[in-house]
Order: C-alpha cells, then sequence, then structure tokens
C-alpha cells in the first residue's frame, strides 16, 4: 500500500482551519462517500493490544437528536450537526472479549489459534493484574479518545467541521439510546457537518502555547 501523498503544510493548513464548531448549518449534510471514510477512521484507529473496546453509535433520528438537547446542556449542535457521533466502550471488557479478538487476529491473518496463544495470555494477564493500578471502563475509555482524535483529525484532513463533546449526561444517553442493553457506555460525543455562516468562533485566533513550551526534545 502507498503512503498517502499529503504534504506537511496541508496537513497544518488543514489543522489550523479546524476548530471546535460552536454552530452548524442543518441544512448542510455530509455526503455518503466522505461520511462512509470518516466512518472508516473510526474503524481504522488504533487501541491498546489492537482490542478495540468501543463501538461508535452513529443518531440519524432527529427525534432522539432533539431529545438529547436537553442531556446536553441545551447544546443545540447535537441537533443541527449533520451527523451525531456517540463513542461509546465496551463495558466490563474481559477473557471472553480477548477470546474474540483472537479469533478475529487469527482469522484475519490466517495464523492458527495455538500460534497466538502467547498474545492471548499477554493481554488477559494485563487485564487480570495490570503493572500498574487499572479499571477496566477506564482503560477502555483511554482507547475511545485515540478513536476520537482520528476522526477529528481525518474530518479536518476533508474539510468537515467537528466538535468534540464531554458536556453532556452519559446515563441519560445510555438510557435513551438503550446502550445498557448492548453492554455499551456512553464516553464523548462527536459532532460533525458543517459551520454556520453566523458560527463567530469560526473567525476567532487560535489559542495555543508556543511550541517550544510544549515540545521539548531530550537529546
Amino acid at each position: 500500500m502507498n503512503k498517502p501523498d499529503l504534504t506537511p503544510d496541508q496537513i497544518i493548513q488543514a489543522l489550523n482551519w479546524r476548530y471546535a464548531t460552536k454552530r452548524f448549518a442543518p441544512d448542510k449534510k455530509i455526503p455518503d462517500d466522505v461520511w462512509k471514510a470518516l466512518e472508516q477512521s473510526l474503524v481504522l484507529a488504533p487501541s491498546s493490544f489492537g482490542m478495540q473496546p468501543w463501538k461508535f453509535f452513529v443518531v440519524r433520528n432527529q427525534e432522539t437528536c432533539q431529545q438529547l438537547i436537553e442531556h446536553s446542556f441545551n447544546q443545540d449542535k447535537v441537533a443541527e450537526a449533520s451527523h451525531l457521533v456517540v463513542l461509546a466502550i465496551k463495558k466490563d471488557i474481559g477473557a471472553d472479549d480477548v477470546t474474540c479478538y483472537i479469533d478475529c487476529v487469527s482469522e484475519v491473518r490466517n495464523v492458527p489459534k495455538d500460534k497466538l496463544e502467547g498474545l492471548l495470555n499477554l493481554i488477559e494477564g494485563y487485564l487480570n493484574e495490570p503493572p500498574f493500578p487499572l479499571q477496566p471502563d477506564k482503560w477502555s475509555a483511554k482507547q475511545v479518545y485515540l478513536a476520537l482524535g482520528f476522526l477529528l483529525y481525518s474530518a479536518a484532513m476533508l474539510g468537515i467541521d467537528t466538535c468534540a463533546m464531554e458536556g453532556f449526561v452519559p446515563a441519560k444517553y445510555d438510557e435513551i439510546l438503550g446502550l445498557p442493553e448492548q453492554g455499551y457506555s456512553a464516553v464523548v460525543l462527536c459532532t460533525a457537518g458543517y459551520r454556520a455562516e453566523d458560527d463567530d468562533a469560526a473567525d476567532q485566533a487560535k489559542v495555543r502555547y508556543k511550541t517550544e513550551s510544549v515540545v521539548q526534545c531530550i537529546d
């Protein structure tokens, strides 16, 4: 597979262009082919051991989106955006999930399962007796944020506006979307679409510390 044909300047330009969109244009929808690419950015996101302890719920029903506004601190963008993505963790990940992943590795890479026993034991050992205090759900939540980062970056490369959102009530989202019955729980949201012309935040200067204050080279 050939490497992507992107220049450093193109990447920096796209990342400077993106911002946490406050208002979306409700009448502008992301084309299907572009959205499929953004879905794949979630699928292709990295995770510890490659375990992928997550699921991404794309809420398309407008009535449901309207219902969720109340539980998003009245942020209308969950209904105004073209797409609302609820990034959720697989609750109480354990041995069965490890076995499922090993089965997937075996199938995709055409490797006998007995050859993967070492990997299976490594992952199970990490989850059961981690080298530092670890709660499975918190570990899974960290992985979800990796996927969120991939989605935000990919959207910027494609000229799609986004806003990552922690300002919501996870328990109410879980209840309304029926996530507990499926073994999942909401962690973070991402709205995606096109910025509204009257979103004043689009013209605000990006506030970041100077590179030398946050990037240190240790020679």
